[in-house]
C-alpha cells in the first residue's frame, strides 16, 4: 500500500516541500530509503523501527521502499523521522487520519517520544508563505514554531500521541503561543562603560560606532581596555525590532544554537572567534554550506580580537560581505546566499611586541616588521573601516580613581534616539542604519552645508580619499549628526568623521 505525507528540507535558510512516499508491498523483509538523503537520514530507519515497536504498533514485515521527493534535492538531519514513521503507519493501516495539509517535523527517540529539532522556524514559516494551514512539531519545538502567525501547530510529546489525535473523533488541540516570549540573553558577563577607567574617546567612538552600525578597529599596546571595550559594545546597542529578531532565531535555529528554553533571540549576537578560525568557520561553508560566525553574528557585533594574526587573506574574506551585507557560498552542488549584516570590531596592537609609540615601554620591533606587521590589514580592508581609534595606555590616576563614568544605560539612550531617526528615515526602504546606505541613498538623506563639503574636498585631497572612502565618511557624518539631533550635516560633524579615518603609524 502507498501513504504520503509531507516535510521540509532547509537550503541554506530558506525551505523547500519534500514528499516523503512509503510503498509497503509484499516480498523479502527490507527497509530503503532513497531521496539524496545524508547519514542522518540513512540512520532514520534504525530510530523510525525502535520507535514503531515501543509504542505498541508493529513493525510491518514487508518490502518497505521510502522515497522523498525531489530525487535531487539534497536532505539532512533526523527531521525525516516523524513523516516516514507516520507514513508507515498510514500506509500499513495501523493508523487513520488525513495528514495532508499538514506539514510532519520531528526527530524520533527509540521510545517514540519526539526530540528537539533544528530549523523548526524557517520550516514554519516556509509553510506559513506556501499555505500550509498545519504543522505538527515536537512539544519542545512548540514555542519556537508558534513565534510564527497564521499557522496551526499542533504540539506533541510522542508518535503515540501523534497517530491518537489524528486517528480520534476529537479535533486536534493546537498549541497556543504566551502573550510574551521570554527573554533569555546571548551575551554573558557584558561590561557596563561606567566601569570602563579612561578611554573617554574610545566610548565616544564606540557610541557612534553604535548609533549607525558602523564597523570599528581599535590600536594600542597590551592591558590598554580594547577587549574590554568591545565587550562593553553590547550594552549600549538598541534592542532588536521584533523582525530583526525573527532573523536571527532562524539562523541560530538552523545552526543548531537555539535551545528549547530559548525560543526567540532578543540580545544581539555578539561572536567572539578566535583567529585559529577557518575559512568556513568564519564564512560558513562546509559540503553542504552551513552559516559562519559572520552569519551567526547578523545584526549583532563580530569582534576579532589580535586582528592582525587572523592572517591577511582571511580578512579578505570579510570583504565582500561587509560590503554587500550577504555572502555567498558555491559549491559544485549549487550556491547558498547567507545574511551578514553585522558590526566589525577589531583590536590590535600597533606593532609584533605591541609597544611602538608607548611613552613608557620601549618597542623592540624594527621599522621593517612593523611596516609587515600592519601590512597585513590591506588598503581594501582598511578602506572599509568607518573609525580608526588609537588606545593609550591607562595611567595610575585613572585607574584608581574613584569616579565612574556614564553608565551604559545612558549611552544606549542616546543610541537609541539615533536609530529611531534612522528607522523614520528610511521607513519606505529597505535599510534601517546610515552604514547599509548605498551610493543612491548618501545622496538623498546625507545633506551636508557648504562649509561642511569644503571641508570634506580638502580632506579627500590630503587623506587621499577613495570614492568609498568618501562615501562612508560622509556616513559617518550623518551619525554623528542624528547624535548631535541636526537634520543637516555640519562642518563639525565632518571634522570628527576624518578623524576616524585609517591613518598608518609608520
Amino acid at each position: 500500500m502507498l501513504a504520503k505525507v509531507f516535510s521540509c528540507a532547509l537550503v541554506g535558510l530558506e525551505g523547500a516541500i519534500v514528499e516523503v512516499e512509503v510503498d509497503i508491498s509484499p516480498g523479502l523483509p527490507s527497509f530503503t530509503i532513497v531521496g539524496l538523503g545524508d547519514t542522518a537520514v540513512q540512520e532514520a530507519r534504525e530510530r523510525v523501527r525502535a520507535a514503531i515497536r515501543n509504542s505498541g504498533f508493529s513493525f510491518p514485515c514487508k518490502r518497505i521502499t521510502v522515497n522523498l521527493a525531489p530525487a535531487d534535492l539534497k536532505k539532512a538531519g533526523p527531521s525525516y523521522d516523524l513523516p516516514i514513521a507516520l507514513a508507515i503507519l498510514l500506509g500499513s493501516g495501523q493508523c487513520q487520519g488525513d495528514v495532508s495539509d499538514a506539514l510532519l517535523l520531528g526527530e524520533l527517540s527509540l521510545d517514540g517520544s519526539l526530540r528537539q529539532t533544528n530549523g523548526i522556524l524557517p520550516m514554519v514559516a516556509f509553510a506559513r508563505d506556501k499555505g500550509i494551514p498545519r504543522v505538527i512539531v515536537p512539544e519542545v519545538n512548540a514555542a519556537e514554531a508558534g513565534l510564527v502567525e497564521n499557522v496551526k501547530i499542533g504540539a506533541f510529546a510522542t508518535l503515540l500521541q501523534i497517530t491518537t489525535a489524528i486517528s480520534g473523533p476529537e479535533p486536534i488541540a493546537y498549541y497556543e503561543p504566551a502573550a510574551a516570549s521570554p527573554i533569555v540573553p546571548v551575551v554573558e558577563n557584558i561590561a557596563d562603560m561606567a566601569y570602563v577607567k579612561g578611554q573617554e574617546h574610545i566610548k565616544r567612538a564606540l557610541e557612534v560606532a553604535a548609533a549607525g552600525a558602523h564597523n570599528l578597529v581599535m590600536t594600542g599596546p597590551p592591558g590598554s581596555g580594547k577587549t574590554l571595550l568591545a565587550r562593553s559594545l553590547p550594552s549600549i546597542l538598541p534592542s532588536m525590532t521584533r523582525d530583526e529578531s525573527l532573523e536571527v532565531t532562524k539562523i541560530y535555529s538552523v545552526s543548531g544554537l537555539l535551545p528549547p528554553e530559548t525560543p526567540l533571540v532578543l540580545d544581539r549576537p555578539f561572536r567572539s572567534p578566535h583567529y585559529t578560525i577557518s575559512n568556513a568557520g568564519l564564512v560558513g561553508g562546509g559540503s553542504w554550506p552551513k552559516p559562519g560566525e559572520i552569519t551567526l553574528s547578523h545584526r549583532g557585533v563580530l569582534f576579532l580580537d589580535e586582528l592582525p594574526e587572523f592572517g591577511q587573506a582571511r580578512l579578505e574574506l570579510l570583504r565582500q560581505p561587509i560590503e554587500d551585507k550577504v555572502v555567498t557560498i558555491s559549491r559544485v552542488r549549487g550556491s547558498l546566499s547567507f545574511p551578514s549584516n553585522f558590526m566589525l570590531i577589531g583590536a590590535m596592537n600597533p606593532c609584533p611586541c605591541g609597544y611602538y609609540d608607548d611613552p613608557v615601554k620601549t618597542c623592540t620591533c624594527s621599522a621593517a616588521s612593523i611596516a609587515r606587521y600592519q601590512q597585513r590589514l590591506s588598503g581594501p580592508f582598511t578602506d572599509r573601516i568607518d573609525i580608526f581609534v588609537n588606545a593609550p595606555r591607562v595611567n595610575f590616576e585613572k585607574l584608581t580613581s574613584g569616579r565612574q563614568g556614564e553608565s551604559s544605560k545612558d549611552v544606549q539612550k542616546r543610541v537609541s534616539a539615533a536609530r529611531n531617526k534612522q528607522l523614520e528615515r528610511f521607513k519606505k526602504a529597505t535599510i534601517i542604519t546610515n552604514a547599509e546606505m548605498s551610493a543612491v541613498d548618501i545622496g538623498v538623506f546625507c545633506k551636508a552645508d557648504d562649509t561642511a563639503m569644503s571641508l570634506l574636498k580638502e580632506g579627500m585631497r590630503q587623506l587621499h580619499l577613495s570614492a568609498r572612502a568618501f562615501h562612508r565618511t560622509l556616513k559617518l557624518g550623518r551619525t554623528i549628526a542624528d547624535l548631535d539631533g541636526s537634520d543637516i550635516i555640519k562642518a563639525h560633524h565632518i571634522a570628527e568623521a576624518m578623524q576616524y579615518r585609517y591613518r598608518q603609524v609608520v
